[in-house]
């Protein structure tokens, strides 16, 4: 790979641009580490994620059922942020999409929210925390699937 140098104005040292080499080289670590096996979700959604717990040398799976207040999609380092309330007292756990101790996650019900980011939901207490459900039919999620469908091909 050939360097390309930038022309600075200032007196300061030549400057090498490497970004090119660089993105194609996490791009194509990103693309082994991704998992394909995961639902889609997002923001507001009510999820259980299935969690690997290693206790001496038994291993079992934990639930961890909760409102999803934050996604990042950012290549490899992936995570959402799953809220749960127990015993009155909030629960907040991130979690790295790539990482070997999600077992699976299931999509309990869709949210209808307004906001990526939910933090709000933290101030909140009872009905007031609760969020609105995503309602949509068989034919409605059906149809809209073959759209998006079509529209790839």
């Amino acid at each position: 790979m050939a360097q390309k140098l930038i022309k600075s104005k200032s007196r300061r040292k030549a400057q090498y641009d490497n970004s090119h080499g660089l993105s194609t080289t996490v791009a194509a670590v990103d693309a082994t580490v991704m998992r394909s096996d995961l639902p889609a979700f997002s923001s507001g959604d009510t999820v259980k994620v299935h969690v690997k717990i290693r206790e001496g040398e038994k291993e079992r799976v934990q639930l961890f059922e909760g409102t999803v207040i934050k996604k990042g999609n950012r290549g490899a380092g992936k995570s959402f942020t799953v809220r749960k309330i127990s015993h009155g007292v909030g629960v907040e756990r991130i979690f790295l999409e790539t990482s070997p101790v999600i077992a699976k996650i299931d999509v309990v019900q869709r949210g209808k929210v307004r906001r990526s980011k939910l933090y709000y939901l933290r101030g909140l207490e009872g009905k007031a925390a609760k969020i609105e459900r995503d309602v949509q039919t068989n034919e409605s999620a059906a149809a809209s699937a073959a759209a998006k469908a079509a529209k790839s091909n």
